[in-house]
Formats: C-alpha cells, structure tokens, sequence
C-alpha cells in the first residue's frame, strides 16, 4: 500500500503516512457510519461526515483541491473526496483502545444484526423521554436509522414521529422494529438513497428516495389513506408523516 493525504480532515491521521506504505489491506467492515479498513498493523476508520464520499478505481484522474486521501493498492487506488472536509481518516492500534474506543463506544446495535432484538429494543426506549424520530437518529440505542430511513419506518409502523419513545408499548416497539429492518432491507437493493452528489465507491448512485412513501412528499396524498403528507422540524431535519395514519 502506498498513501498521500492532502488537507487536514476534521481529526488527525494519529500516524506519519509514510507508516502506511507497504501494509496490506486484510479485511474491510463497518460499524455505523465508520467504515473499518483492518491492516496488517492497525486499523484505518474513515468517516464520509456531510459530503464525503469514497471513489475506488484502477486509473483515477489526477487528484484534485478535494480529494483528500489515496489510498493506493494493488487493486486499484482508494480516493475520499471531501469538499467540506467534514470526514475523517483515523489509525488506531486496535478498536479496544483510542481514538476507536472512544469514537465507537456510544453507537447502538447494528439494525439488521441479531443483536437488534424487539425487547431490548423496547427497555431502551423506556430510558428516552425524547421525540421517537430524534431517538432514532441519534445513534446510541440503533444506528443506521438516518432520516429518510426514520420517517419512512415510523410511517411504516404507523407511529408519529413527535410522540416521546418512552411512551411506546412493547407491541408498538415491535411494529416499528419490524418496519426498520424492513425499510433498510429495502433501501440497501435499491443502492441507498440519493438526494445530491452521492454515489457509491464505483460511481453509482441509490435509489431508494424513488420509493419513498412520505419523505420528500409534503402536500401530497398519502399512498395509503390519500391524507395530505405534512412536515415539520425536529431538531433542524424534515420530518414528513401522515397525519392520519400516524395518529399517536
């Protein structure tokens, strides 16, 4: 492997680049939003923040004013691409120790894991007195749920997004469980979704806001009851639900 690095991200590499060049590339995973890159020594964690995105190929253009790392290997070069410089790249000795311990340890259980299981689920949500939309996103009870994905599946479970997550019945918990797993499933055979410039390592872009049924279509009728969608502010993202299907 062979490593340059452009403008200073929004924390510290933790390491001289130059100690990347000839480590190799063991396995890739992921844990929320971080993307884990496991090295011979050590592990990258790279984060895409508000506008990065990753672009993988064997000849890549010249890198330009927002590129901001290459991560070049005998597959091809591994380029982020970050106008805002909100991402990171971060190397860490192990996940059990800082700076990973600390960036990883306040995420929720992964939602199409086994570990995201409907009681659990409902015990934390006993212990939140907030907005269940601003649960969801919050990321320390499930992570994954961003919002598009949120409003769609408390849609989908016929829950209100203000109605405060301490005040969900199990049965409730259950029905939104399901609808998360179910809309996330959904998402990830339609690429992801795509409201700007996103596209995936090999420049194709998602298509799940296509399917949406209530983000996105303030005003217009509900596919289910044919109720103007609404929308309101939580927390300064645009909520859309259905007034009439989403009673409490």
């Amino acid at each position: 492997m062979a490593a340059r690095f452009g403008l200073p991200l929004r924390w510290p590499l933790g390491i001289a680049p130059d100690a990347l060049i000839g480590r190799t590339v063991q396995g890739v995973g992921r844990r929320g939003k971080y993307l884990l890159m496991s090295l011979d020594e050590g592990v990258l964690l790279l984060h895409l923040g508000m506008s990065g995105r990753l672009v993988f190929g064997r000849e890549l253009a010249s890198a330009g004013r927002h590129d901001h790392m290459d991560l070049e290997t005998t597959q091809g070069t591994l380029r982020l691409h970050d106008p805002r410089r909100f991402g990171a790249v971060v190397w860490t000795s192990g996940l059990d120790v800082p700076p990973a311990s600390t960036l990883l340890h306040r995420l929720g259980v992964e939602p199409l894991s086994d570990a995201f299981e409907p009681r659990a689920f409902h015990a934390a949500l006993r212990l939140r007195r907030a907005a269940i939309k601003q649960v969801l996103l919050a990321g320390d009870v499930v992570v994954g749920v961003g919002n598009i994905y949120a409003s769609e599946a408390l849609f989908e479970a016929g829950i209100r997004p203000t109605v405060r997550a301490d005040r969900l019945s199990l049965a409730r918990v259950e029905r939104l469980h399901g609808a998360i797993r179910s809309v996330l499933e959904r998402a990830v055979e339609l690429g992801g979704s795509t409201l700007r410039d996103f596209a995936n390592p090999f420049g194709e872009t998602g298509h799940f806001q296509l399917d949406a049924a209530v983000y996105g279509r303030c005003g217009q009728a509900c596919l289910q009851c044919g109720t103007p969608i609404r929308m309101v502010r939580q927390g300064q993202r645009s909520t859309y639900f259905c007034p009439a299907c989403q009673r409490s």
